[in-house]
């Protein structure tokens, strides 16, 4: 069973996603159907990866009920000035009924960033989304939108990866409640470096797994990217090994 952090509405989000970025249409609703078969249950897409509907194709083919499955996408800072618009787009080519997750991509210029997102917590109140949060916000971004509407995003997506380790920006969300989904963990990691190659020998797993390992031990949300069956079905399995205290000291330290 994939490890689960609650959000404010009680959904359980998997700290297993898999993410679709650059995956074109055919590829990304093939991997899709991979990842869903292997055990995946939380699929991240966006607006502007321009394969929601192949994503949605790929949930509904998958014969998984719609619950089981956490659905993610993203607002375009550029359509935050028609945000509910852009959404129920969204939402027709997912066919989903509902994202159990919206975020914003990247923050928006200054003087509509509390427009933005209260036009975000609206298609919340509305029951289009389950959950609302941002993307590549600071901390200070963060209390800026939640000072202005009393509410505060549920995730911040950022990238994360052991050369960007910073816990210190781990904790500032942590004591705001805001979960950390990390990004590009392994595009932004040198999988040869001997730190990680002598883990990775010792658990006898992959470098990759060594590090997305990792994420889950700070239970920061992972969402690995491939349209290869073998890797996306390595990536998830997670579960057959277990990181010393030494090991994730020695992962922290290469920041």
């Amino acid at each position: 069973m994939t490890k689960t952090v609650n959000l404010p509405d009680g959904t359980a989000l998997p700290l297993i996603g898999f993410g679709t970025w650059q995956l074109q249409p055919q590829a990304a609703y093939e991997s899709v159907r991979a990842a869903l078969e292997i055990g995946y249950r939380h699929v991240d897409t966006a607006t502007l990866y321009q394969n929601e509907s192949d994503v949605g194709r790929a949930v509904k083919d998958s014969g998984l009920d719609r619950e089981q499955i956490f659905v993610t996408t993203k607002l375009r800072p550029a359509d935050a000035r028609h945000a509910r618009r852009t959404l129920e787009s969204s939402l027709r080519l997912l066919g989903t009924g509902y994202v159990d997750l919206w975020l914003i991509h990247w923050p928006t210029d200054q003087d509509e960033l509390v427009p933005a997102w209260q036009e975000m917590l609206s298609a919340k109140d509305a029951g289009l989304v389950r959950n609302v949060g941002v993307s590549n916000y600071s901390p200070e971004l963060i209390d800026l939108v939640t000072e202005a509407t009393g509410r505060q995003p549920a995730v911040n997506q950022i990238p994360w990866s052991p050369a960007q380790h910073d816990p210190a920006l781990l904790e500032e969300h942590r004591r705001r409640g805001v979960v950390v989904e990390g990004y590009s963990g392994l595009k932004n990691t040198d999988l040869h470096n001997p730190v990680l190659t002598e883990i990775a020998r010792r658990h006898e797993v992959t470098p990759a797994q060594v590090v997305l390992r990792w994420h889950l031990e700070h239970d920061i949300v992972i969402l690995p990217r491939s349209s290869r069956r073998e890797r996306i079905a390595t990536n998830f399995d997670l579960q057959g090994f277990d990181l010393t205290p030494e090991d994730v000291t020695a992962i922290d330290a290469l920041a």
